[in-house]
């Protein structure tokens, strides 16, 4: 990394509220979590120079773009703030992050403020199939699927299947991991769910196929949901210690990070990856550039991941594309219970997109979050014990962009 970028917390809302139920639009929640986010972080709108919006499809849900100017709306001191909005699927968040980072790493500010927001249980359940599948390749792909994204991952899964065999008690292994994590967390969507051992076994009753082998459990949650970060640069950062009576020393910063695109079609994705370990090298190079910037040599030096879980099929492969198991043998990691909260290498504590939620342009916002809560001691029933380093991992499309992070601190 050419300089560090410091993280100075955050706030995520309750992913588990339906805001049309509690008649809230997106601007309500934009403004709630900017301020609840400031309250926490003891910030002031006077010390943000830019502001970054992750938002994946607020022109389908919510006939509303350039959501940037969302900032102006909270309070008239916010006009006149230099903003933008950022779009990459699922990875929305992420590249909003990025985009702050790099702002931040060229000085032309020095303290940036990232929020990611989706509304996506405003419309009925087949609206927000179509609209979401928009990230597909539109007029090609999934032509008479009636919910995209279990179909395309869906496919993954065979993908594996055919590459090193793959069975369903594996991905089931998944699930329950990530439902059981996601109690833990108090803004979790499923917190409350309640589950028997029948929840996550092929039966079409209990558990029911919604395409392919992908059934009702190893699906990520529809979700309203919005979270919210603060970034600085060094001399930011020093300054925002010493004024608050804290150890710069403890503050968590991004040690390195990956950004790598592939091509929209899935189909052209798995044709570059046939003479390859990985199914997508390029997120598995995602991942290895993160270690690299970090100036570690793999995931050994990671202590927990947040992870991309948008299908129990997506982890699957991110377990061996992170280096945890050689590749196509992540179902011993499941096996040997080293992914769970008691393992080596505990992967979604907050309970991931499964268990905590999924509103598209927020997720990678709130993983960046999860990490620096991990690393900072402060995630509560969920703090993965003795947690000193912690990586992201966000997708966008079907594989199509993805965004890694690594959070650590110096002390």
């Amino acid at each position: 990394m050419a300089s560090k970028i410091y993280i100075l917390g955050g706030h995520q809302t309750d992913f588990s509220a339906n805001w049309k139920r509690q008649d809230r639009d997106v601007l309500d929640v934009f403004s709630d979590c900017l301020n609840q986010g400031l309250e926490q972080t003891k910030l002031d709108y006077s010390d943000l120079d830019c502001g970054h919006v992750g938002n994946f499809a607020g022109e389908l849900f919510n006939h509303q773009g350039i959501m940037g100017g969302y900032f102006g709306m909270v309070d008239p001191r916010l006009s006149g703030l230099p903003t933008a909005r950022h779009e990459a699927a699922c990875a929305s968040g992420s590249i909003a992050l990025l985009a702050a980072t790099a702002e931040l790493e060229a000085n032309r500010y020095g303290l940036a403020c990232i929020i990611g927001i989706e509304q996506m249980r405003n419309v009925p359940g087949a609206e927000a199939a179509a609209y979401l599948g928009s990230a597909t390749w539109a007029g090609h792909e999934c032509q008479g699927i009636k919910f995209p994204w279990p179909h395309m991952f869906g496919k993954l899964g065979d993908e594996y299947d055919k590459r090193f065999g793959l069975k369903q008690e594996h991905l089931a292994g998944i699930a329950k991991i990530n439902f059981a994590n996601a109690k833990r967390n108090p803004n979790a969507q499923t917190r409350k769910w309640q589950f028997t051992d029948d929840s996550f076994v092929e039966n079409d009753e209990t558990n029911p196929v919604i395409d392919g082998r992908i059934r009702k459990q190893d699906c990520g949650q529809v979700t309203d949901g919005a979270s919210v970060i603060f970034l600085a640069h060094e001399d930011r950062a020093r300054d925002y210690a010493k004024s608050r009576g804290l150890s710069f020393d403890d503050m968590p910063y991004i040690e390195g990070w990956g950004h790598r695109s592939a091509p929209l079609e899935l189909e052209r994705k798995m044709a570059e990856s046939a003479q390859s370990d990985f199914v997508f090298p390029h997120v598995n190079g995602t991942i290895t550039d993160a270690y690299r910037r970090a100036g570690l040599e793999n995931v050994s030096a990671i202590d927990t991941i947040e992870t991309h879980d948008c299908f129990t099929t997506t982890e699957y492969m991110a377990i061996d594309h992170f280096g945890i198991t050689a590749p196509g043998e992540s179902w011993k990691a499941i096996e040997e219970g080293r992914i769970a909260m008691d393992g080596d290498i505990p992967i979604n504590p907050s309970g991931g997109l499964i268990g905590c939620g999924h509103p598209v342009g927020a997720t990678g916002v709130r993983m960046l979050l999860d990490a620096y809560k991990q690393v900072s001691g402060t995630a509560g029933d969920y703090q993965v014990a003795g947690a000193k380093r912690a990586q992201t991992l966000n997708i966008g499309g079907s594989g199509t962009t993805s965004v890694s992070f690594i959070v650590g601190k110096s002390a």
